[in-house]
């Protein structure tokens, strides 16, 4: 199963060489690895370049982009840009952060997960980040069955059928929702403990909450089942302008009309299949 990894990368020269390291010393390394360097005002394609130097299969491109560096449709782009040098014979396709370090085994465990179920659309391990005490705790942004973004494999036919990577914040979940909706197998590998050297949101600008918000209203959510969604994240991080912010995004949404990222049909299987599980979590 040949496997390609594409990384887009935005001023990461702090954690890079960290997270290059340990996919390089994977017991089974990737076919190919693709660094996308958003014009970074950093020494980000120069670290890359230098792994790039070292072993052929980790490739290198600076992306001249100029817009605002935010979650969503500039990593996403990114993304492709980075996508479109790949060698496209790929079995596996991964979209991962430049801040994350892999256990040693993480692709060989993973791949056998692919030949073991041949329905599988979607697999990862979970991710930890690092608490104030030292500890590496589960990153709580999510349940544990989640398929994070900073580590997203797919099949390449799941890939496909799910018409690629949304080019909107929430694409992380609209993505394993979709698969789900078209009978793929989505799971996580609870040994393969992945540490996020940067917790999710921390380097965010401002206006990033509203756009989750948006998201919400743009997959189709609903307002009852975006206003938990909401409440649920600022319970996790202990903030209640979370709860503000993404509401305030999703009226917004709302009244501009904003496309969708899914069908009608997608859209209520996703408020059926969230509704089944907090119901099953409730009772």
């Amino acid at each position: 199963m040949k496997l390609s990894i594409i990384i887009p990368a935005y001023n990461e020269e702090e954690h890079l060489s960290d997270c290059l390291s340990s996919f390089v010393s994977q017991t089974t390394v990737p076919d190919e690895l693709i660094v996308a360097d958003d014009n970074s005002s950093d020494s980000t394609f120069l670290i890359a370049q230098e792994f790039s130097r070292k072993y052929d299969w980790i490739k290198v491109y600076k992306n001249d982009s100029q817009s605002l560096h935010m979650p969503g449709s500039k990593v996403i782009n990114n993304f492709y840009f980075g996508l479109s040098f790949s060698a496209r014979n790929y079995d596996l396709l991964g979209k991962f952060d430049a801040d994350v370090l892999l256990p040693p085994n993480y692709f060989e465990e993973i791949k056998n997960y692919f030949l073991k179920y041949p329905n599988l659309g979607m697999c990862a391990g979970n991710v930890y980040v690092e608490s104030q005490n030292g500890e590496w705790v589960h990153e709580k942004i999510s349940d544990k069955e989640h398929i994070r973004g900073p580590v997203k494999l797919y099949s390449a036919e799941c890939f496909k059928k799910i018409g690629g990577l949304k080019a909107s914040i929430g694409w992380d979940t609209v993505d394993e929702l979709l698969a789900k909706y078209y009978n793929y197998r989505t799971m996580t590998v609870p040994s393969l403990k992945v540490k996020h050297l940067r917790p999710t949101g921390k380097s965010y600008n401002p206006k990033a909450k509203k756009l989750q918000g948006e998201a919400l209203y743009k997959m189709r959510y609903g307002f009852r089942l975006a206003f938990l969604s909401a409440l649920k994240m600022s319970i996790n991080f202990r903030d209640p302008k979370i709860l503000q912010e993404y509401l305030a995004g999703y009226v917004k949404a709302e009244k501009e009309k904003q496309p969708f990222l899914v069908s009608e049909e997608e859209g209520r299987f996703i408020r059926n299949f969230r509704w089944k599980n907090i119901r099953k979590k409730l009772f």
